[in-house]
């Protein structure tokens, strides 16, 4: 019951008593931002229950926001799994995202350095969708023009950077990103071009704890390349380098070199988000 020192007072139209919370206004809004959100903080794709149990969300209704999902590319569904992960559209966000944190800035002089002790050509890469992005190129004197200058994209499963961080993603979230031999683009003839092959390069990439590619880009180079870990070990970027595919006998030297640069980069974008 409303005073009666309140019951001829008008409420003001800004009044915060008149003012639902922005959930209350859009609550599927919110509930598919909490689910994007879920998603990314998880290590791999996860059911819808999962998902229904730990937001509070009924689980009719997380069926039809991820099937929404689903439509735009922000999500995937596993149906072997019963699982769901984030789609490309998502990616490309997270790549969005990437490039305009200090990614670029914090990682410019460290590739400079890396140049310096490598005397070859760096790069540092964000994944997007299935392609990576070069959002730094530092090249190394008297070292021919690289194809992986600013702004361009590449296939990521034939790069050395891009197999760095699809090595780092768990193994649903690879699967999801490249379901059949359609989802394979195709530059020299050379590089996996099914799933089964990808797998095996990636497998080899895990073991090796670095990426290399060697002619599958352009034919006569190489590179080797390593992720760039956030705080949940998840690959935010990749850093690499690139050769004369006859004039480095060693690409684990070469690998030597180019994790401490990922490694540190890494620290310094934690430090920047705190």
């Amino acid at each position: 019951m409303i005073p009666d020192s309140q019951a001829d007072v008008p409420a003001s139209p800004g009044s915060p008593a008149l003012l639902p919370s922005p959930r209350a206004q859009v609550p599927a809004a919110d509930q598919t931002l909490r689910i994007l959100s879920f998603l990314a903080h998880q290590r791999g794709p996860v059911a819808a229950r999962t998902i229904a149990t730990a937001l509070g969300i009924p689980r009719s209704s997380v069926y039809h926001l991820l099937g929404a999902l689903e439509t735009h590319r922000f999500v995937v569904h596993l149906p072997d799994d019963r699982r769901w992960g984030l789609g490309v559209a998502a990616f490309e966000l997270g790549g969005g995202y990437a490039r305009q944190e200090p990614l670029a800035r914090l990682g410019r002089p460290l590739l400079a350095e890396l140049v310096d002790r490598a005397g070859e050509s760096a790069h540092l890469a964000v994944m997007t969708g299935r392609e990576v992005l070069y959002i730094v190129e530092e090249r190394a004197p008297r070292r021919t023009a690289l194809v992986t200058d600013v702004g361009v994209r590449l296939p990521g499963h034939l790069t050395a950077s891009g197999r760095a961080m699809l090595a780092a993603l768990p193994r649903e979230q690879v699967r999801a990103l490249y379901p059949d031999a359609a989802a394979f683009a195709d530059r020299t003839g050379r590089g996996p071009a099914r799933p089964g092959e990808l797998r095996e390069v990636l497998r080899e990439v895990r073991a090796r704890g670095f990426a290399i590619e060697d002619g599958e880009v352009t034919l006569g180079l190489g590179s080797v390349g390593v992720a760039v870990l956030d705080h949940v070990d998840w690959p935010i970027a990749a850093v690499a380098v690139t050769y004369a595919s006859d004039g480095v006998p060693d690409a684990a030297a070469l690998a030597a070199l180019v994790r401490p640069t990922a490694a540190e980069l890494g620290r310094r974008i934690r430090g920047a988000r705190r």
